[in-house]
């Protein structure tokens, strides 16, 4: 169905390809010096080579701690269980079996034999149990995985105890549906090269592990369990990985996994750069933006790769304000007048019926995406639709503007939107400068909003700004970012719906600096709040959709986040490169393990 969804949609915009093209040469320049594309070229003579990209530098090459799921933190470690990309299915990893009890509040992991970490120390169950109890547990180290772990209302940890060498069990005080996906898929952490950073502290009181493994640490230092390991970090300019020579995965053959000795990830700055770079023979794959779909269709067969579709991605973007009344250090975090606004609910209604999200979908995403309307994925069987009672905002500028005045707003002579005390409603919106897509969403949505009366200062900011802003200082207005994961697990995002999770942004309380004063939580958000709670602890399926329809409906009343798109999943992969299983719930490096390269002379 997709598939001849996207045919036709080729065939429209077949025409766009002269001005692309003239855009991609234009653009050209910008690569060029953005990124020494001949090292690459020289470099991958030597030794073969994938070569994907990267926006941006990574925070850090600490897991726990870092603020953003860089890809390349996915080929560096991994936890005892895997996922399937394509099924999403939960398949044998560093544990090879795994029992469940009656009850399922225990589980008992039996980990392979030999397995190592990157630099030949073994793997065992101690590794496992410090990794959970001395650092997710640990109220000193500030970390999502702690949010999505505490179970029931009173928010108590699993128990993690050793068996034996290569047992773990895992102890829940009360039923936790998604014990085994969660536990299973964390991050391992090695015991015999973090066990100091862990129990020391800095002048400051705090574990010296939050400042362990930063982008200044030589590569040798940093221990891995996963496929690869850090070869070399040039801030700016790429990333190199070589593979672990202690991995643990073999081929039916006996043959050591992954086949690719390297991997090379330029830094290119943005989705266009990476384009280009992949056009000129600089990269191996790109992730495909549907403005740029027709075009790589059309050249598939002379630049020698495929364009995989891989279905509905795991994404929804959106917009979301600043609803936080907090002060810090006795001033207000967000402008009150302006937080006025935010925490009127009309106001928030009125902005979800102003932004036309069919013109997004058409424009931008070029008809590759659909409305959406949740905080699950439509993927997801615990997600309801409006026939169901989800609660949707078709674009309807007169209906935001009469919920506008509802809300004790008022129009003044020249059609702009004033407060009841005649204060025009201004306010800025940020995102990333690294993504064309949300560039153009910002770009519309002001439009949009100045349809109704409402100035919108629109600003670009590098991705680790906005990142500080949004989780450090707090200050901002409104924002536009996305939601994007693997799992049809409603629970996995408990930690952005939990009042006090590191991922609560629209009214996020503080894990770093001064703390806050005055912190209000609203009514609808304990309600969301105690709905998933409830439903991780449920363990009849019917019973687990009913709570999650509440959430979902509760979520969609009050808007905290105003989802916009549901985009289609497509990356441009070389021919060269073998054994690609792309699909849209996963990453395209999901099983790189067994790709192989085999170039053409």
């Amino acid at each position: 169905m997709y598939l001849s969804q996207v045919e036709k949609i080729w065939r429209q915009w077949q025409w766009i390809g002269w001005r692309r093209l003239l855009v991609g040469i234009m653009a050209m320049v910008v690569a060029i010096q953005g990124c020494n594309s001949t090292w690459f070229t020289t470099e991958v003579t030597k030794i073969p080579r994938l070569v994907t990209s990267e926006r941006n530098d990574p925070e850090t090459f600490n897991p726990v701690i870092s603020p953003d799921p860089h890809a390349v933190l996915g080929l560096l470690y991994e936890g005892m269980i895997t996922q399937n990309g394509e099924t999403g299915e939960l398949e044998p990893g560093i544990a090879e079996s795994w029992e469940i009890s009656e009850d399922r509040q225990h589980i008992l992991f039996n980990l392979r034999p030999n397995v190592r970490w990157s630099d030949g120390e073994p793997l065992t169950a101690d590794d496992v149990v410090f990794s959970f109890n001395k650092i997710y547990f640990n109220e000193n180290i500030p970390n999502s995985v702690g949010d999505i772990l505490r179970i029931g209302q009173e928010g108590r940890f699993p128990q993690v105890r050793k068996v034996s060498d290569n047992q773990v069990e895992f102890i829940t005080p009360e039923p936790f549906a998604p014990l085994l996906r969660y536990v299973g898929d964390i991050n391992l952490l090695p015991r015999h090269a973090l066990e100091d950073a862990v129990n020391t502290t800095n002048r400051e009181g705090k574990p010296k592990f939050l400042s362990v493994w930063g982008t200044d640490t030589p590569p040798g230092e940093i221990i891995t369990n996963g496929p690869y390991r850090l070869l070399n970090f040039q801030p700016g300019e790429r990333i190199i990985l070589e593979r672990n020579p202690y991995y643990w995965r073999k081929d039916a053959k006996g043959k050591a996994q992954p086949y690719i000795e390297r991997i090379a990830i330029p830094i290119v700055g943005s989705t266009d750069n990476a384009l280009i770079q992949f056009r000129t023979g600089g990269l191996d794959m790109v992730n495909i933006t549907p403005d740029f779909f027709a075009l790589m269709k059309r050249e598939e067969k002379r630049g020698n790769f495929t364009v995989y579709n891989g279905g509905p991605a795991p994404v929804t973007h959106f917009i979301t304000f600043n609803l936080n009344q907090a002060t810090r250090n006795g001033k207000p975090v967000v402008d009150p007048i302006k937080s006025r606004w935010f925490n009127t609910l009309e106001f928030r209604q009125a902005i979800a019926y102003a932004i036309d999200r069919n013109t997004t979908i058409n424009n931008i995403f070029q008809g590759l995406g659909t409305p959406h309307d949740s905080p699950i994925y439509k993927q997801s069987p615990y997600y309801i639709s409006a026939k169901e009672g989800l609660p949707v905002y078709n674009y309807d500028p007169a209906r935001a503007r009469q919920l506008l005045r509802q809300g004790g707003f008022k129009y003044n002579s020249q059609g702009k939107l004033e407060d009841a005390d005649g204060n025009l409603v201004r306010f800025s919106l940020i995102t990333s400068s690294d993504n064309s897509i949300r560039t153009q969403i910002g770009v519309q949505i002001k439009r949009d909003l100045a349809n109704i009366g409402i100035t919108v200062d629109f600003q670009l900011l590098t991705f680790n700004t906005l990142m500080t802003k949004l989780l450090h200082t707090l200050d901002w207005d409104a924002h536009i970012l996305y939601f994007v994961g693997g799992s049809v697990e409603p629970d996995s995002t408990r930690n952005v719906w939990s009042v006090d999770g590191t991922l609560h942004t629209f009214n996020q309380n503080t894990f770093y600096g001064t703390p806050l004063e005055g912190r209000i939580i609203q009514d609808w958000e304990h309600k969301i709040s105690n709905l998933y709670i409830q439903g991780s602890q449920e363990l009849n399926e019917d019973k687990r959709r009913e709570i999650y329809a509440q959430a979902q409906i509760l979520a969609q009343e009050y808007l905290p986040f105003i989802h916009l798109v549901n985009p289609l999943s497509f990356s441009a992969i070389r021919n060269d490169v073998k054994n690609i299983r792309f699909s849209g719930l996963s990453w395209r490096l999901w099983n790189v393990y067994e790709l192989k390269i085999e170039r053409s002379s």
